[in-house]
């Protein structure tokens, strides 16, 4: 691992552990260093480890050489192939598209530990592995889930049956393979679950008194919708400084934006939340053993607003067939897809805008949830060592 000879950059980018003792960013750096061997990637990587400069900060990114030719502009979908990545057959590889991509992020992920930032890399490799299996039926008026797990309240939402496992009841709502049923969900809330059921696990090993919390917590109501971002998730970019748009990390979660005024109208048709799956591949929950690409996303999106019809009861809804179906005309035309793609693949406009973009500026991934350092703490769930 190469040291960086300066800190001109002054430490933007990459992953960075920060305001840890001197003697834990020494261990840091060795485990880091270590884990980097492991994965067979530590050539690629530069630290930045300046003391005097900045006490309390560890800084690593990948070479320039490197991100400019894996990843030009910040297009990480072009990783897996490249380097010749097999993230469905070898874990490990999954693991490497997950920590390169981090490295080379031009906003950077910072931790206050080398346990914070392992356990955020195994729970973006939880979600990955939970947002493959996942698939369910779309619905916003009414939900549905496995009674033996779960129990409605009018007020409360879904809530845990008392004694019931957590990670089950989450796996057995949006796994098919576990439950044989594909449960009705709004896309927002079915990407709740999966980021509440990789946090969980992961918790499970390295917090297990706030995992117990996690399940303390869902017994008494759910938390749900901006609640539940404010809560459980970080953010990294914004408005102002700006992720490209074709990056990603996976395990983010992230919407996209319907720019069309009218078929926003429709409910659940404003935008679509979804996670970032790794070489190029977003997550699908509504159609079996299907993902998309970045361009199948933004295409299905722009399609909206020429997929609407009025019901009987002229109520504005969303014909998939329709959506499809001019998916693939699209995608004949690659003039058609070109110009698209130059309209969809913008930031978008603030919520009152409605205009050409659907990427977010940012992306969202897991708060802290390690002992000591943990920046989680759940709304009625009132013990004062969540850290401890």
């Amino acid at each position: 691992m190469q040291r960086a000879a300066n800190c001109s950059n002054q430490y933007e980018g990459g992953i960075q552990i920060q305001g840890a003792p001197l003697r834990e960013l020494d261990t840091a750096r060795q485990s880091f260093d270590s884990y980097l061997k492991r994965l067979d990637i530590c050539q690629h990587v530069t630290t930045i480890d300046d003391r005097i400069v900045s006490p309390g900060f560890l800084g690593f990114q990948l070479r320039h050489s490197d991100s400019v030719e894996w990843a030009p502009q910040g297009d990480t979908a072009q990783l897996c192939e490249k380097l010749k990545l097999d993230t469905h057959a070898n874990l490990d590889d999954l693991e490497r598209e997950i920590v390169l991509a981090m490295l080379l992020s031009p906003v950077p992920f910072q931790f206050p530990s080398f346990a914070e930032l392992m356990s955020s890399i195994r729970i973006r490799k939880n979600i990955v592995i939970a947002a493959r299996k996942t698939s369910l039926s779309f619905a916003t008026e009414v939900a549905e889930r496995p009674a033996e797990y779960w129990i409605y309240d009018d007020d409360r939402g879904f809530i845990l049956r008392p004694g019931e496992s957590l990670t089950a009841a989450l796996q057995r709502a949006t796994q098919p393979d576990e439950s044989g049923v594909r449960y009705t969900f709004s896309c927002r809330r079915a990407a709740e679950y999966i980021c509440l059921l990789a946090m969980a696990a992961e918790a499970r090993q390295s917090n297990p008194p706030l995992y117990q919390d996690f399940h303390r917590q869902a017994e008494m109501r759910a938390v749900k919708g901006s609640e539940f971002e404010r809560i459980f998730l970080r953010r990294i970019g914004s408005p102002i400084n700006p992720l490209p748009v074709r990056f990603f990390v996976p395990g983010d979660r992230t919407w996209f934006r319907n720019p069309d005024r009218e078929s926003a109208e429709v409910t659940g048709y404003e935008g679509s939340w979804t996670f970032y799956l790794g070489n190029g591949m977003f997550a699908d929950f509504w159609r079996p053993e299907r993902v998309y690409n970045l361009t199948t996303k933004c295409l299905s999106i722009y399609h909206w607003r020429h997929s609407t019809y009025r019901d009987q009861n002229g109520e504005l809804q969303m014909d998939e067939t329709r959506v499809e179906n001019h998916v693939d005309a699209t995608l004949a035309d690659p003039a058609s897809t070109a110009r698209v793609l130059q309209e969809m693949l913008q930031i978008h406009e603030p919520m009152d805008v409605f205009a050409g973009g659907c990427v977010e500026p940012h992306r969202e991934y897991a708060r802290q949830i390690c002992r000591g350092t943990s920046d989680l703490v759940l709304p009625d769930i009132h013990r004062g060592s969540l850290t401890e």
